[in-house]
C-alpha cells in the first residue's frame, strides 16, 4: 500500500542540479533523512545507515539519462 509518493519533474541550469544533489547528499549524511517540500507541505523521512543504491545511465544519439535511485 503506498501512502505518499511525491514525483515532480523541472528544467534547471545544471549548476542549480548540482546544488539540488549536494542538499540531498548533506542531508543524508548530516541528518539521516531527506527532505521534501511539496505545496507548502514539508516532508521529512528516515533513512536507515544501509540502503540500496541503483545507478542508470543511458546515452543515446538524441540525448542520456541519469538515474540514481535509492531505496530502503
Amino acid at each position: 500500500m503506498e501512502l505518499i509518493e511525491i514525483e515532480t519533474e523541472q528544467t534547471m541550469q545544471r549548476e542549480e542540479a548540482a546544488r539540488l544533489l549536494h542538499r540531498l547528499a548533506d542531508s543524508l549524511e548530516r541528518h539521516n533523512e531527506v527532505e521534501f517540500l511539496q505545496d507548502g507541505l514539508k516532508f521529512r523521512v528516515r533513512v536507515p545507515d544501509e540502503i540500496q543504491v541503483e545507478i542508470e545511465l543511458e546515452i543515446e544519439d538524441d540525448g542520456s539519462s541519469l538515474e540514481i535511485e535509492l531505496s530502503w
